[in-house]
């Protein structure tokens, strides 16, 4: 409802709302007007004070809501408190702790260590819907091969041994995923 919504509630002697002693109440509740100062003032007084301890929204909303009472209440204090520094760097984290970074280790030289990696399917051609990417690490060099989606890993053994194995010898370590 809105100001004159609730004015002419009470004008009607609707029992939702009433005036008495020039306070206005809603639902049994005191009915706080359009006034953004007042509104911030409660709000306030409902977060802020160190014995109330930052209440989250609902929370906050439901103890406002047991004395007041206006339209757009629950949007107010849900800006409120989303605004305010001290419950954004306190907020819990309901998310699971990330696991430890194992960084690779850095190449000594070139085409000791590899990573091989397949992108597909694509579109075929000849035959062939999937590309075999080998790259060394060390200088970031690409072998490309063009292959099937349904390739084994024998298959992928072959290729190494083919492109990467007879041309730059003994690797120290391949990585894939």
């Amino acid at each position: 409802m809105r100001e004159k919504e609730v004015t002419q509630a009470i004008k009607k002697g609707d029992r939702l709302a009433w005036e008495e002693d020039e306070v206005v109440y809603m639902e049994e509740r005191v009915y706080v007007p359009n006034n953004k100062n007042l509104k911030e003032e409660i709000l306030r007084e409902y977060h802020d004070p160190a014995d109330v301890g930052h209440l989250g929204q609902h929370k906050m909303q439901e103890l406002i809501k047991r004395t007041y009472w206006w339209p757009g209440l629950k949007e107010d204090v849900k800006k409120y408190v989303q605004g305010c520094v001290k419950c954004q760097q306190n907020k819990v984290q309901h998310q699971r702790k990330v696991g430890e970074l194992h960084p690779l280790e850095i190449p000594e030289g070139p085409w000791q260590d590899i990573s091989i990696d397949m992108i597909g399917p694509l579109p075929s051609s000849n035959g062939m819907d999937a590309i075999v990417v080998i790259m060394d690490r060390f200088t970031k060099m690409i072998r490309l091969k063009a292959t099937t989606t349904n390739i084994s890993s024998e298959g992928i053994a072959k290729i190494y041994r083919d492109e990467i194995w007879k041309i730059h010898g003994v690797l120290k370590t391949i990585l894939s995923n």
